[in-house]
């Protein structure tokens, strides 16, 4: 081949790579383009949808009767991964070895590892929370676990009430349930006024046998953490569980997964996803109908819908799934019309959860998608009558689904969690959970 036929190939080679660039980059700008008008035209903006700065306090939506703080979110921080506070356990060697965090942690993007969380009666994490098994020194009725999924922690700051039925929460939607906070129940929490993510927090201490005691706290390095949180409260009125489940409430409100791919383009960033995520955004906004349920910053929803979706079964169960369970919102609100329905989840950081809807009969995105795609109920107890009118066919294409999954798993995956997480405790202690078996998988202690 002559040198000049040679360079004339090498100049054709070259301008189809690059009409091919060019093309691709056209067709990125094009998606780009078409999706923001698209969330225009649903928001007016697109910073509707942007969350804030996790320091950014004063953008963070928050309880009016509880301020968010720098010193709160600190000792919250600490208290919702410190296992020195399960000191209520039902069974004594369960003494220090669970926390918060031991169903809701950073591995599994602030959810359980598995399907059914385990606080008191756990042992073990493994890599991700997967590994986490019943102490068989535990019966049934010792264990701490809870008859539904374990949801996210991840975007509370967006949610009005909390749990799958809303029955956290004593304002807003919940006003009109007073005759449901009944006393002696966690419920009765609602009583104090304050929104879900307080109202949760505060409860959950007893519910998951953690004890905040003012003499410990006054014997312990918290003490002064305590202080500097709450300084306008009398010292004592100042150590105690209403407190400490204002801090952790506060820490949870700051769990913003804001540095994800999407996060980035919605602040300007045109290359923060690739061409099948631009694309399974564009579908998540339009004709996969997912904004109909899935919308603001958090990507959750304030409605419950009735979507079918199996409650906790097989063997692996743990507990008795009760009948208030099942129903959902109506086992809340005693309302027969509310029968089934399910509070809408946040979207952010699902490619570390392995189980997905409220009984966990899903075990990844895709397969979500797939149900919602074809709308057939998989739970026989319910109804036709009673599912929501949104829950129909998509008539999605195998390759829709696949980029509505790139979107949901990639575009929406922050993955620097970590900076919300202690790296280690005043007590010491290994966190999230601190019996041996977990210590060894964790190494630590």
């Amino acid at each position: 081949m002559s040198t000049l036929r040679y360079a004339i190939l090498i100049l054709v080679c070259f301008g189809l790579v690059s009409c091919n660039s060019e093309t691709d980059n056209y067709q990125d700008i094009s998606s780009s383009l078409e999706l923001e008008s698209r969330i225009i035209e649903l928001y007016g903006s697109k910073a509707e949808l942007i969350q804030p700065i996790e320091t950014d306090f004063l953008s963070i939506p928050s309880d009016i009767n509880n301020p968010i703080t720098e010193a709160k979110v600190e000792l919250g921080k600490l208290l919702y991964h410190e296992t020195m506070i399960a000191t209520n356990p039902n069974l004594d060697n369960g003494m220090y070895t669970y926390s918060c965090a031991s169903c809701h942690h950073v591995a599994a993007g602030f959810q359980s590892g598995i399907k059914q969380g385990i606080g008191e009666g756990g042992l073990g994490f493994g890599s991700y929370g997967e590994g986490r098994i019943k102490n068989q020194m535990y019966a049934e009725a010792d264990l701490d676990v809870q008859p539904i999924r374990s949801p996210s922690v991840l975007n509370v700051a967006f949610q009005e009430v909390m749990l799958w039925n809303g029955q956290f929460g004593g304002k807003g939607m919940n006003e009109g349930t007073e005759s449901q906070w009944t006393v002696g129940t966690p419920k009765e929490v609602n009583n104090l006024g304050f929104e879900g993510v307080e109202t949760q927090a505060i409860a959950g201490l007893d519910v998951h046998r953690l004890v905040i005691d003012g003499d410990e706290m006054i014997n312990s390095s918290y003490h002064d953490l305590f202080d500097t949180a709450f300084p306008e409260v009398a010292v004592n009125e100042r150590y105690t569980k209403r407190n400490a489940g204002l801090a952790i409430a506060a820490y949870e409100r700051t769990l913003l997964p804001n540095q994800a791919p999407f996060q980035n383009w919605l602040r300007g960033d045109n290359n923060a996803m690739e061409a099948d995520e631009l694309a399974g955004a564009k579908l998540f906004f339009n004709k996969g109908q997912c904004y109909t349920c899935h919308s603001g910053p958090g990507l959750n929803g304030m409605d419950f819908h009735a979507l079918g979706m199996k409650d906790l079964e097989g063997a692996e169960v743990l507990t008795l799934i009760d009948e208030a369970t099942k129903k959902g919102r109506g086992g809340f609100t005693g309302n027969s019309a509310d029968d089934y329905k399910f509070k809408t989840p946040q979207l952010y950081n699902l490619k570390d959860v392995h189980f997905f809807g409220h009984g966990g009969s899903f075990e990844t995105v895709k397969d979500v998608i797939e149900y919602k795609n074809e709308a057939i109920a998989e739970q026989t107890d319910v109804g036709q009558n009673q599912l929501s009118p949104l829950f129909e066919p998509l008539n999605l294409t195998e390759t829709e689904i696949n980029q509505l999954t790139a979107f949901l798993e990639n575009a929406l995956y922050d993955d620097n969690l970590e900076r919300y997480v202690p790296t280690q405790l005043p007590s010491g202690n290994c966190f999230p959970n601190a019996d041996a078996t977990s210590s060894a998988d964790l190494g630590c202690n």
